[in-house]
């Protein structure tokens, strides 16, 4: 699977059982009562992810798939369990984190999420972004791994209608991967997961970059 054709990529292998097993460390000794299911800006929050956001093994593979020097963009921890076994609908990324607000023309639905801005920008904006998905535990079908459409990053940004018909004429693909393994895909890809049949751990490190040059005034948050 090439990303350049069909929206997505999976690395077997990419991040060492060390460098998993910091992050899950870190993971394990927050407090019983974090909502550890959806941690946003977790490079904020946990050193290891900070770590390995900023590393070079990272921002060399990042830098492979987009125009100019990387900058994170947003960063969560997902973590899929027997008791937040959770259903995501078909939909594409649309939303980026930023430094504050501006009227800029094409950007709309601003948003506050853990006191941080965000917003819908235009296309132009995704076409410059890269996704990287770092899998902690193995994960398929069973237990709620991400499904997506291939080649659905070339139709653009797409009304709720557009995507309903869009699945219901192509196949998906189911993308199991194991400890360790990285996917790699643009933000606008058809996308979604399913609950768990069988639920067990699904910890997922989302990280997004970005090449594109924001307006003045705006940095990446």
């Amino acid at each position: 699977m090439s990303i350049a054709e069909n929206g997505f990529e999976i690395h077997s292998s990419f991040l060492g059982g060390d460098s998993i097993n910091e992050i899950i460390t870190e993971l394990e000794a927050l407090d019983s009562d974090y909502p550890k299911h959806g941690i946003r800006n977790a490079e904020k929050k946990l050193s290891s992810v900070k770590d390995l956001v900023e590393s070079d093994l990272l921002l060399d593979k990042a830098k492979s798939y987009l125009s100019g020097a990387p900058q994170v963009v947003r960063v969560i921890i997902f973590d899929k369990t027997a008791d937040k076994n959770w259903l995501v609908t078909w939909h594409q990324d649309k939303t980026i984190s930023v430094s504050g607000k501006k009227e800029i023309n094409g950007w709309r639905a601003w948003t506050l999420k853990d006191g941080v801005h965000h917003v819908q920008p235009g296309l132009n904006v995704l076409e410059e972004m890269v996704t990287f998905r770092i899998h902690l535990d193995d994960t398929n079908e069973s237990n709620g791994c991400l499904k997506v459409i291939p080649k659905s990053q070339h139709l653009g940004i797409l009304s709720k209608k557009e995507q309903d018909r869009v699945v219901a004429e192509s196949e998906e693909y189911i993308c199991s991967a194991k400890s360790g393994d990285l996917l790699v895909m643009r933000p606008h890809l058809l996308h979604s997961s399913s609950k768990g049949t069988e639920p067990s751990r699904r910890r997922i490190v989302h990280i997004e970059y970005s090449s594109f040059q924001l307006p003045e005034g705006l940095a990446w948050a």
